[in-house]
């Protein structure tokens, strides 16, 4: 009887099929510690902590903490590339779509550093696992760079480098998570805030190169 049962593979973790994976459960908690904590502080022993896991069930995902953080920083880039393609893909006008946008990002990373995050994330990377966050990152990119490059052709702005306005827009986005020495914001009201970078980015959009 006991042969005939058909057994999971040595070293594989339980997994309930009323539940999330755990290999879901893992991806969901470190992104919350990355993002809230830093690379440098979180350790496995937290992750399995907050997962209710064991170190040994983390580690037979993910061998390394560097490996960990990469799939993390991948899925929360093609999550961010799927809500940017599904709000860019609406009739609305460029200048609307960019708004609703930088309204979105802003609120969803208006208590990450993510300039100094993924600074000091990065020194502990491999040149591979660097790449992998590239090409994810290049992805995220081309859905504005394409939403740019239409909006031209149509004549909705002037003609110049989409690639160019693309990383643009995201590099003032990230201006708005800015804080003083007091930990406060340039605007405290995130739609103000993204109604003022969007408004001063289209007028630069607006003349020719």
């Amino acid at each position: 009887m006991y042969l005939e049962q058909k057994q999971r593979p040595l070293g594989r973790p339980r997994q309930n099929k009323n539940t999330k994976s755990t290999k879901e459960i893992i991806l969901e908690v470190a992104t919350r510690l990355f993002l809230t904590q830093n690379y440098q502080v979180v350790s496995m022993d937290e992750v399995a902590k907050e997962c209710g896991v064991t170190k040994a069930t983390v580690y037979y995902y993910y061998s390394t903490k560097a490996d960990l953080f990469t799939a993390t920083m991948i899925q929360m880039m093609v999550r961010i590339r799927e809500n940017m393609d599904q709000i860019l893909s609406t009739n609305k006008t460029l200048e609307e779509r960019l708004l609703d946008f930088a309204t979105v990002y802003l609120h969803a990373t208006m208590d990450i550093d993510m300039k100094n995050f993924m600074k000091d994330a990065k020194l502990s990377l491999s040149a591979e696992q660097l790449k992998e966050l590239k090409n994810a990152e290049d992805n995220m990119y081309e859905v504005l760079e394409k939403s740019i490059v239409y909006a031209m052709h149509i004549e909705e702005i002037p003609k110049g480098n989409p690639k160019l306005a693309a990383h643009a827009f995201v590099a003032l986005l990230s201006i708005g998570n800015f804080k003083d020495e007091n930990h406060t914001p340039i605007l405290a009201n995130i739609d103000e805030l993204a109604k003022e970078i969007v408004s001063f980015y289209w007028n630069g959009l607006g003349h020719s190169y």
